[in-house]
């Protein structure tokens, strides 16, 4: 009798003690100002004809979820690819977008708000709203013409990527210093390229280098006077792609007084996943095709279905954790402290993002396992909004 009530109250004291930790940290979350600095869905979903307003079935993010999530502020990315989906250019698909975001506030002003500036933003944050702003995501877009840099702003455009996937004439891309260096006329940033960032320090629009080549990456830093961004990018020495950030390159965001904000991209943070992926895609795909292809009987449809299900089922096995991408977290609080690092998922512009993370309504597991690594209050919400917050009130005017 006497082992049943010691286990008995075993039990009640650890129920107890979770029960705690759970409140403890959804409060914790609802109290933080949640900032995501990416996400893809005005590009994904919207220009397809998918009605964020409702609750989707599809994709990352609706406002449904987002409430959900707790999400305060929404940067919302205007990309467009390598080839524009106007004849008119690529300035005319980000105006497109830009329109695109406006009229759905306009539809729903009792579940979105759109902001400008700091005081705004702060002033919004934490009403019901979600606080929405302008990130675009290519300086292609701006076509080689400071005109259009000053009227994208004039639209709300609150960061500019200096590049995409793709250089410009006036700033080389991580991808193509990396991948392509011999296709390159320059590498870093020309004198053209300095003048865009130092009119962008002029009017108040983040620098953001997620996307840069390293060259561009240290010439922008070393010619900016604002703290720059880094709006979706990870940790290199964790999962050394090209798209990630090296410890010299984080430290010296940190000594700008910048943020790095952490890619949910399965291939960014697990070295694993982006290793099993290279292999698929450039050492067994075509044999695997040719089994695939003689197994359907020669029917090249057929085999692209078996195809993609085998490589879905091959790269589901290996998506990486939740505390995999608190590991990124982790790594630059280690480097450089906790006023470096926020929360950039980019969000239906992935294909994959780790188990646990499926959506926007699955912000709250971030804090949990801050929380259950030890940290502070006032740092997760550092690194939930507020870093982020510094980075927007040294730059919007």
């Amino acid at each position: 009798m006497k082992m049943n009530r010691i286990s008995s109250f075993c039990i009640l004291f650890f129920l107890g003690v979770f029960g705690a930790q759970s409140q403890s940290f959804k409060k914790l979350h609802e109290n933080a100002i949640l900032v995501d600095t990416h996400n893809d869905c005005l590009s994904s979903l919207t220009l397809e004809g998918k009605d964020i307003a409702s609750k989707l079935t599809v994709g990352h993010s609706d406002l449904y979820r987002w409430k959900k999530g707790g999400l305060d502020v929404q940067f919302f990315s205007i990309w467009t690819d390598k080839t524009s989906r106007n004849k008119e250019g690529f300035y005319k698909d980000a105006v497109e977008e830009i329109d695109s975001l406006h009229h759905i506030i306009l539809r729903n002003p009792d579940k979105m708000t759109f902001a400008t500036t700091y005081r705004e933003v702060k002033k919004r944050a934490h009403k019901g709203k979600l606080v929405s702003l302008i990130g675009v995501e290519g300086g292609h877009m701006i076509e080689e013409d400071m005109a259009k840099l000053d009227s994208l702003y004039s639209k709300g455009m609150k960061y500019l990527t200096l590049t995409w996937n793709n250089s410009t004439g006036w700033a080389s891309s991580a991808m193509d210093e990396t991948l392509n260096p011999d296709k390159l006329k320059q590498k870093g940033l020309t004198e053209f390229g300095k003048q865009i960032v130092r009119r962008m320090n002029e009017l108040g629009i983040i620098v953001d280098l997620s996307h840069a080549g390293e060259q561009t990456f240290y010439d922008a830093i070393a010619e900016t006077k604002k703290p720059v961004l880094l709006s979706h990018s990870s940790v290199w020495s964790i999962c050394p792609v090209f798209r990630n950030v090296k410890d010299e390159q984080i430290k010296a965001v940190a000594k700008n007084g910048g943020v790095i904000c952490i890619n949910f991209y399965s291939g960014f943070i697990s070295k694993e996943y982006d290793q099993r992926q290279s292999f698929l895609n450039n050492v067994v795909k075509d044999s695997v095709q040719r089994i695939l292809l003689n197994e359907s009987k020669g029917d090249s449809i057929i085999m692209k279905k078996k195809w993609a299900h085998f490589y879905d089922s091959s790269m589901n096995a290996i998506r990486p954790s939740l505390a995999q991408l608190v590991d990124h977290i982790d790594y630059i609080v280690k480097l450089v402290g906790d006023s470096y690092v926020g929360i950039g998922s980019d969000y239906d512009g992935v294909s994959s993002v780790p188990v646990g993370l499926e959506d926007v309504s699955t912000y709250p597991k971030i804090t949990e396992e801050l929380m259950r690594r030890g940290y502070s209050n006032r740092s997760i919400k550092k690194i939930l909004g507020n870093n982020v917050l510094r980075v927007m009130k040294a730059n919007f005017k």
